[in-house]
């Protein structure tokens, strides 16, 4: 007689199959557990010495379609167990799960819904009052909820919210000054949360679980949200404007001199499409006319940088001047959306030792260039495409101008082709950062090939003018907002001491 612990006939046994496999679905045991189920069965039966029918211990006839019926039953359970929670018995996880968040802006009212990882910003002169979020992709079955808190100015911390309920005021004009956000339940076992705020000109430092983003209690109002969500114990996401850069692949510095213009705009359509950035260096008297274009610089995680307020010559101002005019420059920036300048353009490349000191007071490095595409001068799309192409190598820093028509065709046909050549299109900060190099302030850079980044990290300053270089004086036209001409001059000069890159490309002068 066949002897068996789980069913004294097959019926039984079905319904305890049944049975255990609904419990599974709610509870979802260990693989291991499956897998002794299955041999627990599969060794409670055997023929007998003639490969007949054998009866249960009661005496009844055992069914053996149904047993074979009820073992595959098992057996697809502890498959099914294995693709979900792994051999390892990890809780679930949904990957593709998110936040989803809306800010309320100062005299426009609700943003639209904002994925995970996108920034949300108000518009130029408005701020946020009030925020809502919730999660898309939530793992069936999971506990928990994303809550949030915020710091209203007059008001302190307001009570945390959740599932979308509005956090802040959509009544007053005080603005927020802070956020918090944590997630409750299981979901706080298994999830981070990171996010950060648009204050006082840039993105603060992504904070994680209950961490206080902003500053309080200092009448800094929060102008911009960035939530993300990761796995438990996941790395540490870049930011809002920190994209994934591979310091292993070649990459290059796209940087566009004198805009913003009507063109910006089309470069910018080109970048988001290819996955890029840029450094755009903007002459601080133009901003104001193309803020939304400003704006969206910062949102695409672009540097918006100085090129001084009216493109005036560092080497023939003031110390009193020089900072007047990037103070103008960064205030001009950061009223119209971007972010506070990382870095400064000196017109024409033209740079001395006193107005290094002064860039060093005011905290910014200069920013030259190794390929000059002399587009300002040729006015010819294909000519500035070859010239690129031709010289471009990793960690070369790329000089263009947005303010003509036939540059910006250039770079619609140079962004996705150095993207389709390999090269990470990043901005200057990027760069620096991949290639291990602090940028110091008042320091001047030109390029980040790998001879010239030992230098720097050896002498933990920039290249000095002896070194093999190239400089180039660009002349520049400023237009006004009717785009009518407004000269400015500049010319083109060759150190004598410059030497070729060593793939004997063509390379740009530095002072």
């Amino acid at each position: 007689m066949l002897k068996y612990d789980f069913c004294y006939n097959s019926d039984v046994f079905l319904k305890f199959t049944k049975k255990v496999w609904k419990r599974y679905l709610y509870s979802q045991f260990h693989v291991k557990i499956w897998s002794r189920v299955a041999a627990k069965v599969w060794n409670s039966y055997k023929y007998d010495q003639y490969g007949e029918k054998i009866t249960g211990k009661r005496g009844e006839l055992m069914d053996w379609k149904k047993i074979r019926q009820a073992v595959r039953t098992v057996l697809a359970a502890v498959l099914i167990c294995a693709a979900s929670v792994g051999i390892t018995g990890d809780p679930a996880y949904a990957a593709d799960m998110g936040a989803v968040y809306g800010i309320y802006e100062h005299g426009t009212g609700w943003s639209g819904y904002h994925g995970d990882s996108k920034t949300a910003r108000a518009g130029t002169g408005s701020y946020v009052t009030a925020i809502r979020a919730s999660l898309q992709g939530q793992p069936e079955g999971m506990s928990g909820t994303l809550s949030y808190q915020v710091n209203l100015s007059g008001s302190g911390w307001l009570s945390w919210q959740e599932n979308m309920t509005p956090n802040g005021s959509t009544e007053t004009d005080m603005p927020l000054e802070a956020v918090r956000m944590a997630f409750t339940g299981q979901l706080a076992e298994n999830y981070d949360v990171y996010y950060s705020v648009y204050q006082n000109g840039s993105w603060t430092t992504p904070v994680k679980n209950g961490e206080t983003a902003g500053t309080e209690g200092q009448g800094l109002r929060v102008d911009g949200l960035w939530v993300t969500v990761t796995g438990k114990g996941a790395e540490v996401p870049e930011g809002p404007n920190g994209k994934s850069v591979d310091p292993t692949r070649p990459m290059v510095a796209l940087t566009f001199d004198d805009g913003p213009s009507k063109y910006t705009p089309r470069i910018l359509d080109s970048l988001e499409a290819n996955g890029g950035r840029a450094t755009f260096f903007m002459v601080g008297n133009r901003v104001a006319s193309y803020a939304s274009t400003v704006k969206r610089m910062a949102d695409l995680g672009c540097e918006t940088d100085s090129h001084t307020w009216a493109h005036t010559y560092l080497t023939g101002m003031s110390e009193g001047e020089i900072l007047q005019s990037l103070n103008q420059t960064r205030d001009a920036i950061v009223a119209a959306g971007g972010n506070a300048p990382k870095g400064v353009r000196p017109p024409g490349g033209k740079i001395n030792d006193a107005s290094k000191a002064v860039l060093a007071k005011a905290g910014m490095p200069s920013i030259i260039w190794s390929v000059d595409t002399l587009d300002w001068k040729t006015r010819n799309a294909q000519h500035t495409i070859d010239t690129v192409l031709r010289q471009v190598q990793d960690g070369d820093i790329i000089l263009m101008h947005d303010l003509y028509e036939q540059s910006v065709i250039a770079a619609e046909t140079l962004i996705p082709e150095l993207t389709r050549r390999g090269y990470q299109l990043v901005t200057v900060s990027e760069m620096a950062k991949a290639k291990g190099v602090a940028l110091q302030n008042g320091e001047k850079y030109v390029d980040f090939w790998e001879k010239d980044v030992e230098k720097y990290k050896s002498s933990g300053s920039a290249l000095t003018d002896t070194s093999s270089s190239s400089s180039s004086d660009a002349k520049s036209e400023a237009t006004s907002e009717a785009d009518s001409s407004k000269k400015s001059d500049s010319t083109s000069s060759k150190n004598s001491s410059s030497s070729k890159k060593s793939n004997s490309k063509k390379s740009s002068k530095k002072n």
